[in-house]
């Protein structure tokens, strides 16, 4: 048995920090949490990409953006989406226009009130930006000022997500005439709890935000200041937790957990990706034995799902055979065992399928997650027949070779996604990203069709149709879903958020 090396967790998250898919000083507590109206130190795992609205990026760079910008929604810690620039919101008939009434006592921190005209230069401004998650404004058309507090959204076609969108970077508000002004990116102008102290702040380091004293709601403002300090190593994190030198974090490598909590620390357990095999020739075009069912479901029944999560896990996680989140409507707890770890039965899969003596496949592999993770993976398959071949790949490469359909199967990590719609257009539909061959069946299209455009129940019973389809042709092999770790020190208290690798900024307060 191979016993995964301690670096193997910082490798992994640094690989995924890298790729954006899916963590100093203490300040005026020294750290210490205190009472309401004091420092809170955030140690965050990546620097800030940038302060533009049209551009920012969310799920670990999340603070950043909530610190200084308002979104038209939010969602509470269960996700259940709740006014906040929008004060109302409602659909046209066939939901292709959506209609928001905006709250007219809000005011950006360059004095000027926000206006509708704002929020839909945004919108646009956010479409047609640089941003990884640009793609879920993808079916807007326009967005519109009817007058000062009415905001009026286009759609192409139905688009279930948008709501959701809206709560995240894709609804930050940035005035109109600033949507486009480079100058934003480092010195920006929102309406949000916080606003950057350009001054203190060392970029790529340590970020200082001041509380905005004419912010419109203090009920989301529990300190005087904000500071997001920046760690890049699971050493100097552990050193900066056992010195009381962060309020919050998130966590790099898991086996420091021990020494974390026996500092204090509180572990804010939460769940947000899966990880395992991504099958994704499942027509077989360069890779023929994967275009049967039968050997993706030998796959399956190779995998000895309790050893990978106890070895590369740290035992941290729950073992599944489905990429639906616990959370959204298409979940059936049932699929999470759909396959068990049965080698002979596997084999006699492969032979059923004409591969008595397996077959050989090839995946890709990056240096900075050590060998044993790899060969841990290939000897899984091995015992049924399967020989892996790994070709070495860059880091900064390893995501277009997957995307670019250059190999037919590939370990990664994956957000499971916040709604059953979302999940579908990340993952499973014939355009999704991470469907890099495109592959679809006319009964899945036809569940997310339904997810689309039908009723509540309609929607739900797709979504649990089609997961149920998913995990009985073993489109992929997950092998678990990872626990996130998000630690607070004992004055400090973190409610996780459903979907975020990270809580929200206002759900992190003094106890």
């Amino acid at each position: 048995m191979f016993k995964f090396k301690r670096s193997a967790a910082v490798a992994v998250a640094a690989v995924l920090a890298l790729t954006g898919c899916t963590a100093g000083g203490g300040g005026d507590n020294g750290g210490s949490g205190g009472d309401s109206g004091g420092t809170l130190t955030w140690g965050v795992l990546a620097q800030a990409s940038t302060f533009q609205q049209k551009d920012m990026r969310w799920a670990n760079e999340s603070p950043y953006a909530q610190a200084v910008y308002d979104s038209l929604v939010i969602t509470t810690p269960e996700f259940e989406v709740e006014p906040n620039l929008a004060t109302e919101w409602e659909y046209n008939e066939d939901n292709t226009v959506l209609t928001m009434t905006l709250r007219d006592d809000v005011t950006f921190t360059d004095g000027e009130t926000l206006t509708a005209e704002d929020a839909a230069a945004s919108v646009l401004g956010f479409r047609d930006g640089t941003s990884p998650n640009a793609t879920l404004l993808s079916s807007v058309t326009d967005a519109t000022a009817v007058d000062d507090t009415t905001l009026e959204i286009t759609l192409a076609e139905p688009d279930p997500g948008l709501i959701t969108a809206l709560s995240q970077n894709a609804g930050l508000v940035a005035p109109a005439e600033l949507v486009d002004d480079p100058a934003t990116a480092t010195d920006p102008v929102g309406s949000g709890p916080y606003i950057l102290n350009t001054g203190e702040t060392v970029v790529g380091s340590s970020y200082v935000f001041d509380k905005n004293e004419n912010y419109w709601n203090p009920d989301h403002q529990h300190y005087d200041k904000l500071i997001l300090q920046v760690y890049t190593d699971a050493s100097s994190l552990v050193n900066a937790v056992q010195g009381g030198q962060v309020n919050v974090s998130n966590v790099i490598d898991r086996t420091t957990l021990p020494q974390m909590e026996a500092a204090g620390y509180t572990l804010n357990e939460s769940q947000l990706d899966w990880q395992g095999f991504l099958i994704m020739d499942r027509a077989g075009e360069i890779s023929p034995p994967l275009g049967d069912v039968r050997v993706r479901q030998a796959i399956n029944m190779a995998l000895d799902r309790d050893a990978l999560l106890q070895t590369i896990g740290s035992g941290y996680g729950e073992v599944t055979d489905q990429i639906f989140a616990p959370w959204s409507a298409g979940f059936d707890a049932s699929l999470d065992t759909y396959y068990d770890y049965d080698v002979e039965a596997a084999k006699e899969l492969l032979a059923d399928a004409g591969y008595p003596d397996g077959f050989e496949v090839t995946m890709p592999r990056v240096g900075t997650i050590p060998a044993a993770q790899w060969t841990l993976m290939a000897d899984q398959l091995a015992q049924v027949g399967i020989t892996v071949n790994y070709e070495e790949v860059q880091p900064s490469e390893f995501i277009s070779a997957i995307l670019g359909a250059k190999y037919p199967m590939s370990w990664f990590q994956l957000q499971m996604g916040p709604t059953d719609w979302q999940l579908a257009q990340f993952q499973i539909a014939e355009q999704a990203t991470w469907n890099p061959f495109g592959y679809t069946t006319p009964e899945v299209q036809g569940w997310i069709d339904t997810i689309q455009v039908g009723t509540e129940e309609e929607a739900q019973a797709a979504g649990l149709e089609l997961n149920t389809y998913l995990v009985e042709n073993a489109w992929n092999a997950p092998f678990y879903r990872p626990t996130q770790i998000f630690v607070s020190d004992s004055s400090t208290m973190a409610v996780p958020q459903v979907g975020n690798v990270v809580p929200y900024l206002w759900n992190v307060q003094p106890q």
